[in-house]
């Protein structure tokens, strides 16, 4: 298994380069072909307030839509040429102007997403629904934090946050060629419990040795949350390691349009210190 087709959100000017400095080397070095996918919000028609439509401002609107699609396509296309990389772009104008959400359909197509985590200082703009992408895609999306910087590189050390659980499971399998270019991949478990199909000082094991039997060096780590939570216990173990990539499944449910969240889920969404890769 390779990943042969990419896609990479662009939301904005500000989180395209981050995607591309990541998206391109990886595409490059998987021999992959990369989707570039932004989404731009149709222009709100205005109203004077006398009542008689503000064409003007309608236009103006349109016209930086235009202009910003353009720069974002003309930058995707310079670089993916640059770097030898098989591209193409999709642009996309809807209600939302949200190039995650825009982005599900062609994420079904793919073998693996790629967007940047939301800066919770952004503008609401610049702000995709990466949740949405994640849980309504069906394919595994990799968060890149929006501090990060530099080009992407293989993983030297890889923690695999293990429980056991369907959503963890898929995370394994949807992760297995970048824990095969790792140097080292962890399975931690945090406050594993006996249950009646194993022990729970045997969690982890038989992942593990599947993953071995894939030629993968790999450990098997049990951490107690001593009245942290999970998601404190795992960041925590990524500092200490300085691993560069999260395995984990998604977890949490939907209520209308409104997603709720897992505490571990929610907690790395909000403060993840290295890529993630999540899968539903």
């Amino acid at each position: 298994m390779t990943y042969r087709t990419l896609l990479a959100i662009l939301q904005s000017e500000a989180d395209a380069p981050r995607v591309l400095d990541f998206a391109l080397p990886f595409a490059a070095r998987h021999e992959s072909h990369l989707i570039g996918l932004h989404a731009e919000a149709l222009p709100v028609a205005m109203i004077t307030p006398m009542g008689a439509p503000a064409m003007d401002l309608t236009h103006e609107a349109q016209g930086e839509a235009d202009s910003r699609q353009a720069e974002l396509r003309a930058l995707f296309d310079e670089r993916a040429q640059t770097e030898g990389v098989s591209a193409e772009w999709r642009g996309y104008e809807n209600v939302s102007g949200d190039s995650a959400v825009s982005g599900i359909e062609s994420a079904r197509a793919a073998d693996l997403a790629i967007a940047q985590q939301n800066d919770p200082d952004a503008d609401a703009r610049m702000v995709a629904d990466v949740e949405a992408l994640i849980f309504e895609s069906g394919r595994p999306v990799l968060l890149i934090p929006y501090t990060w910087s530099g080009r992407s590189a293989p993983f030297k050390k890889v923690i695999l946050a293990w429980n056991g659980s369907r959503e963890a499971a898929r995370a394994v399998f949807d992760a297995l060629p970048l824990m095969k270019e790792a140097g080292n991949v962890e399975v931690l478990t945090v406050d594993p419990s006996d249950t009646l199909q194993q022990d729970a000082g045997m969690a982890g094991a038989a992942i593990a040795a599947t993953l071995a039997r894939h030629g993968i060096d790999v450990t098997v780590r049990t951490e107690q949350s001593a009245g942290l939570s999970h998601g404190d216990v795992i960041a925590n173990r990524l500092s200490d390691t300085g691993a560069d990539l999260l395995i984990m499944g998604a977890y949490g449910r939907s209520r209308a349009s409104e997603f709720i969240f897992g505490g571990v889920t929610r907690s790395m969404l909000q403060s993840m210190t290295a890529p993630v890769l999540m899968s539903r």
